[in-house]
């Protein structure tokens, strides 16, 4: 189904539910919102294959606005609400959009890009009008409320986190297919999750991000109800879970290791869970072994990227029985490949390339599409990760390609110290980076955000080294501890690292 074939069926059944404040907003509500901006979008003479973009907090009519474009046949660019006014310019007129919607809450940045955007011709704003901005509620208050004659799907166009570089606009293939066509996301998720009209999701992430706005639109074909978390706080996250009888939910790994933490996490009645997927950063492997027996086996992880290229899956038998894995691909098949681009055996660690998913680029940007390309010839995709496959086919992830540290030739990836420093019981956050090393080349340092601020020093910093000393091989220990309040970490999970980097390399 589409969101209008739910509204019809169902159209006082809350749609989507704030979680912070608990507003509802029922499923005609969303599919009335998100009809009076299509037709606005097309007396501004949008078609379909035109480009809308927005930059939202997880607003009550983020949603409305995705719909709107995903229902006109539009491409829509959401974007991340932390991006300064470059970047958000660079976003903007990178991604050809015509129409541009903000809010009153991120109203400075959103002005300050207007004369880097001449591409805009109309700027909306929600919650107010700021200069150059006319108020989205007045504009779309005199349209229609029923749907536009001739529905079509639209498709996003959503820009990397930029936490290896410029953030890159990944453009696939506009459906232009009748409303309620299944795409592919759709068949996964039945398959795999089964949700139904009875279902309620809990979106405790960006929205702007590819997983939570996905989910929450696929979900919606589905009839379920959408809670979303207007930010993620470890506490509020289980409370919801509680409070709104939540049967499925995303979440990242940096979101379990917060609440594992928590002293009162075995207060929550959380039965009603029966699907935890996770995704976007490896897990650290007692971090999901103690989630698995705190939660039961509802634990599901898949690797993806905003790319589409592939879809890697595992359930909580399966990485039981495989400790580490993500799993088996369910789109695409695997090749571990060297630098050359000759594939490697079984348990040998390289670059991850997928064949015979879905066909990707970068938008306006061929050197970085014909990056992401096989060195050889062979139309095979990758990421940019790095892992091995086992005998059985099994991937296991061992970092980003651009994050390894080469240290007196030696090549080490900082992930297996990040999940090993994460479970320590005084580290809040963490960041293994490669450093200037006279030397050596690069040196590993770890930057730790600590649980006690006032425990940071040379003490920890001693602490924290010898307990990696002792579980790994001396050469990947972190030499050195750098103790900050807070680490640049995007709010899906992700650690800008580039700009960690930056500062020690400049």
């Amino acid at each position: 189904m589409h969101l209008g074939q739910v509204a019809a069926l169902t159209p006082d059944k809350p749609a989507v539910i704030m979680a912070g404040s608990g507003e509802v907003i029922t499923f005609r509500e969303l599919d009335e919102e998100s009809n009076r901006l299509a037709h606005l979008l097309r007396a501004e003479g949008l078609r379909p294959g035109d480009h809308v973009a927005f930059m939202l907090e997880n607003h009550r009519s983020f949603l409305a606005v995705a719909w709107a474009a995903q229902r006109s046949g539009l491409y829509y660019t959401a974007i991340s609400s932390r991006l300064g006014a470059d970047e958000l310019a660079y976003v903007v007129d990178n991604c050809g959009a015509r129409v541009f919607i903000s809010s009153a809450k991120l109203a400075e940045v959103a002005v300050a890009v207007s004369e880097r955007t001449p591409g805009v011709r109309l700027r909306l704003m929600l919650d107010g009008a700021a200069p150059g901005f006319a108020s989205y509620e007045e504009r779309i208050a005199g349209q229609p409320a029923t749907p536009l004659e001739e529905e079509c799907e639209g498709a996003d166009m959503l820009y990397s986190s930029g936490t290896t570089g410029r953030p890159k606009g990944v453009k696939p293939a506009l459906p232009l297919a009748p409303m309620g066509t299944p795409n592919m996301l759709y068949q996964l998720v039945s398959f795999l999750f089964q949700p139904d009209e009875d279902s309620v999701y809990l979106s405790p992430a960006p929205l702007y991000h590819a997983a939570p706005l996905r989910y929450c639109l696929t979900f919606h074909r589905f009839g379920s109800t959408v809670v979303v978390m207007e930010r993620f706080e470890a506490e509020e996250a289980l409370r919801a879970i509680e409070r709104y009888h939540v049967t499925h939910s995303q979440w990242v790994p940096t979101m379990f290791i917060r609440m594992l933490k928590l002293p009162s996490r075995t207060a929550y009645d959380l039965s009603s869970l029966r699907y935890a997927v996770h995704a976007a950063a490896p897990c650290p492997t007692e971090v999901k072994a103690e989630m698995i027996r705190w939660w039961g086996p509802v634990l599901h992880e898949y690797y993806a990227g905003t790319e589409g290229n592939c879809f890697v899956y595992a359930d909580s038998k399966v990485w039981l029985e495989h400790p580490g894995t993500v799993g088996r691909p369910l789109v695409g098949e695997i090749h571990v490949c060297d630098e050359s681009g000759a594939e490697l055996p079984p348990g040998r660690t390289g670059t991850l390339y997928f064949s015979g998913g879905p066909e990707f680029e970068y938008h306006d940007d061929p050197g970085k599409t014909k990056s992401s390309r096989d060195p050889l010839g062979r139309g095979w995709t990758t990421l940019g990760d790095v892992g091995y496959v086992d005998e059985e086919g099994f991937l296991f992830l061992t970092d980003r390609l651009s994050y390894m540290i080469i240290s007196g030739g030696v090549n080490i990836y900082p992930q297996e110290v990040e999940n090993l420093l994460a479970i320590h019981p005084k580290v809040a956050d963490v960041a293994v980076i490669g450093v200037p090393d006279a030397e050596m080349g690069e040196a590993v340092k770890a930057v730790v955000q600590p649980m006690d601020p006032a425990a940071a020093g040379p003490e920890l910093e001693r602490e924290l080294i010898d307990h990696c000393r002792e579980r790994l091989a001396h050469y990947k220990c972190p030499r050195s501890v750098d103790f900050r309040a807070e680490l640049p970490r995007h709010p899906t999970g992700k650690l800008y690292k580039r700009l960690l980097k930056d500062e020690y390399w400049k």
